[in-house]
């Protein structure tokens, strides 16, 4: 008996450890990966890939580098609003898992050519071609994005800024948006985040095989605090969202299965204070909201900006009266 115990403890300790590297450290990613993403770019958005080596070559969108507080070297691009003397604010955009600045030009094309605004948007450590030797689901790339904030500010000197995220971006910004931030930084825009990193795995370990029990997420847990200096456990945007009073649109699609769609209401009822809102895309699955809504998507976060706005102008900001609207097909 006692062996027996010994060896399914042995076996979930293996299990949890390639769960572990197998999550946080796929194949290919980084500067491998850079093709395949600019392709995505543009199934996503047509013609973005064009926009973006446009402007490149126009000195428009430039490169920036930063180092990461564990000595990493991180990158991101930025290009200023379309009219830069009539500037709306700043929007920085964060990437999903196992993409880069490339994937989410359309989100960069709807702020900076749409709505007018400057637009920084990084690579996540171990993406693109930032340096790093994991994913970090988001928790620890918030004292990252931290960093890029104080940035994109020295560029672009605006008193607004507001930061979107996809996903795990998503979760990033809901992260960061629990921690001590400087004014300038109003509001956030999530789009199908997940709760807290041990909840999404668990979903993800089902999705591989019903018989594999959610210990080995545990274990997989306790080798990444150990490995990677940080455990799953500590990631959970329920806690940050409890700490977050400045205003947040939620976006998931209904038909999201891999990030389930009863995390919007985790995430929604976490937050207690300050304005939040929420759009239901009918039907949407993953990531989908913006490519099955484009116009609607845009109109929406638009409307989002300009109450939050409006809110500072009658001061009424960051409290306001939550609503919440879910459109039709």
């Amino acid at each position: 008996m006692a062996i027996g115990l010994m060896a399914l403890s042995l076996s979930g300790c293996l299990a949890g450890k390639f769960m572990a590297h197998y999550a946080l450290t796929p194949t290919p990613h980084g500067v491998d990966d850079i093709e395949r993403t600019r392709h995505k770019a543009d199934s996503l958005l047509p013609g973005s890939t064009a926009w973006y080596d446009g402007y490149k070559a126009q000195g428009i969108l430039k490169d920036e580098w930063i180092t990461s507080d564990d000595g990493y070297k991180l990158h991101a691009c930025y290009i200023p609003a379309k009219d830069p003397a009539n500037a709306q604010g700043t929007a920085i955009v964060v990437h999903g898992y196992g993409d880069n600045h490339f994937v989410f030009l359309y989100l960069v094309r709807m702020y900076r050519d749409t709505f007018n605004y400057n637009v920084l948007f990084p690579d996540l450590q171990y993406h693109g071609y930032s340096e790093g030797d994991e994913i970090q689901m988001g928790w620890k790339d918030r004292l990252d994005v931290m960093k890029w904030i104080e940035v994109a500010h020295e560029k672009f000197d605006d008193d607004f800024m507001v930061l979107h995220g996809v996903s795990m971006g998503a979760a990033t910004v809901m992260f960061t948006s629990g921690e001590d931030l400087p004014d300038y930084v109003k509001c956030f825009v999530e789009d199908c985040g997940y709760c807290s990193v041990t909840e999404q795995f668990e979903k993800n370990l089902d999705d591989m095989s019903k018989l594999l029990p959610n210990a080995i997420i545990t274990s997989a847990g306790i080798v990444s605090g150990k490995e990677f200096g940080w455990k799953f456990k500590e990631a959970d945007c329920r806690k940050a969202l409890a700490k977050c009073e400045r205003p947040m649109f939620f976006i998931h699609g209904d038909a999201d299965d891999f990030v389930p769609f009863s995390h919007l209401w985790e995430n929604y009822n976490a937050k207690k204070t300050g304005y939040k809102d929420y759009w239901v895309a009918p039907g949407a699955v993953h990531a989908n909201s913006y490519a099955k809504y484009p116009e609607v998507y845009t109109q929406k976060v638009e409307n989002f900006l300009k109450t939050v706005k409006n809110m500072i102008a009658v001061g009424n900001y960051p409290l306001g009266a939550p609503s919440g609207y879910i459109v039709n097909k």
